[in-house]
C-alpha cells in the first residue's frame, strides 16, 4: 500500500541550504508506522496520521515500511542486526537475525531497495526514520543480542538511503527543521 499525501511546503534544505518555493512541493518519505498504519514488527503503530497531518500542512508525505515491502508479515518476531550496523548490511559484513534465529537479510535488503526505488521516482530529498528500528533508524539501533541494549548506528534502509544521497532525520529533527522553516 502506498499513500502519497499531497501539500505545500517551504524549506531550507539542510544539505544545500537553498531555499525551497513555497509553491514547490517536496516529497518526504516516512515510516509507515509514523502516520498511524500498524506494521511494526508487534502489529502496532507509532503515530496517528491525523496528529502529523494537522502537524505538518505543508508537507507530502510518502509512507514506507521496507520490513512489508521486503516480503516480511505484520506481527513479524522482533530483529536486530548482528555484528554491526545498516551500512555493514547492504555491504555483507553484517546480517539481520530475528529472535528466533532466522536470517532475514535478504528481506531487509529487498525492502531497502523498493524504498530506494520510490524515493527515485518521486524525487525524495528527506526520509524520517522510526528511533531504534534495525530497518530504518537514524541514529542508534539495538545491539543485536535482544536484550534492549542501544548502540550508534543506522537501519538498513536509513543507511542505502544516506547512500544515496538522501538526508534521513527523525520526527525531533524534522520538527526543529520544519518549525524554523515553516
Amino acid at each position: 500500500m502506498l499513500l502519497f499525501l499531497r501539500r505545500s511546503w517551504k524549506l531550507l534544505s539542510m544539505d544545500t541550504n537553498t531555499e525551497l518555493s513555497s509553491k514547490e512541493n517536496i516529497n518526504i518519505l516516512i515510516s509507515m508506522c509514523m502516520l498511524g498504519v500498524p506494521c511494526r514488527y508487534n502489529g502496532k503503530a507509532i503515530h496517528n496520521i491525523n496528529d502529523l497531518i494537522n502537524k505538518y500542512p505543508k508537507v507530502n508525505f510518502i509512507p514506507v515500511c521496507s520490513e512489508q515491502l521486503g516480503g516480511l508479515p505484520t506481527p513479524r518476531l522482533p530483529a536486530e542486526i548482528i555484528h554491526g550496523a545498516g551500512d555493514d548490511v547492504i555491504n555483507n559484513n553484517a546480517n539481520v537475525v530475528n529472535e528466533s534465529g532466522v536470517d532475514v537479510t535478504d528481506n531487509f535488503i529487498k525492502g531497502s531497495e523498493c524504498v530506494l526505488s520510490l524515493a527515485k521516482k518521486y524525487l525524495v530529498k528527506i526520509f524520517i526514520g522510526c528511533a531504534n528500528s534495525p530497518s530504518c533508524s537514524c541514529s542508534k539501533i539495538y545491539d543485536g543480542n535482544f536484550k534492549g541494549i542501544l548502540e550508534e548506528g543506522l537501519g538498513v534502509t536509513s543507511a542505502l538511503l544516506k547512500q544515496n544521497g538522501i538526508q534521513i532525520i527523525e520526527i525531533k529533527e524534522f520538527d526543529e527543521l520544519y518549525a524554523n522553516n515553516s
